[in-house]
């Protein structure tokens, strides 16, 4: 068992690091996105990203200095609320890269997802993996807000792709349209 919550720790140091390569993405898209709605979206996201940094990092130290593991909930309020992103991971940001070559609001949205969705196969690949009660609850805490995020991007995408819908809901009915 101590194995495998060691593996958990290593592998949620790389999630770490994912979060903030994913911070620095949000930001820069944010300020890149036409769609004021869009831009709200990204920076929400790269707050909750940000957060989610110094959570993860209050909770592996936690581990680390032997004082077991702790809900998000119980990080958040421990954790300082100062992450500080190391500014390598904006300048060496495979992200923001294709970002760059195609600054439109649709790619920024979809590159998200495909963040997002990897986000969620190594949370539950962690969660798969988890032993303990306390393990299961941290993960599928991350597994969760990783999931509503998701959510979001696609909402977000349905609305700036004007395909009819937003937030999953019909907005308008080709059927119901009359001259």
């Amino acid at each position: 068992m101590v194995e495998n919550s060691s593996r958990i720790l290593v592998e949620l140091e790389t999630a770490r690091k994912t979060e903030m390569t994913g911070y620095f993405f949000y930001m820069v898209a944010a300020e890149m996105i036409e769609d004021n709605k869009g831009r709200t979206v990204f920076e929400s996201l790269a707050a909750d990203e940000l957060q989610h940094m110094d959570v993860i990092a209050t909770i592996v130290d936690s581990v680390k200095d032997g004082l077991g593991w702790m809900t998000y909930e119980e990080a958040l309020e421990k954790s300082d609320g100062k992450a500080e992103p190391l500014a390598i991971f904006k300048d060496e940001n495979e992200m923001i890269d294709r970002l760059n070559e195609n600054q439109t609001d649709l790619n920024a949205i979809h590159i998200g997802i495909e963040s997002e969705e990897a986000a969620i196969k190594s949370y539950t690949a962690l969660l798969k993996e988890a032993e303990t009660p306390a393990e299961r609850v941290v993960l599928t805490s991350l597994l969760e807000m990783e999931k509503h995020h998701l959510k979001l991007l696609r909402w977000e995408g349905e609305s700036i792709a004007k395909d009819g819908f937003w937030c999953g809901n019909m907005e308008f009915s080709v059927e119901q349209e009359r001259d």
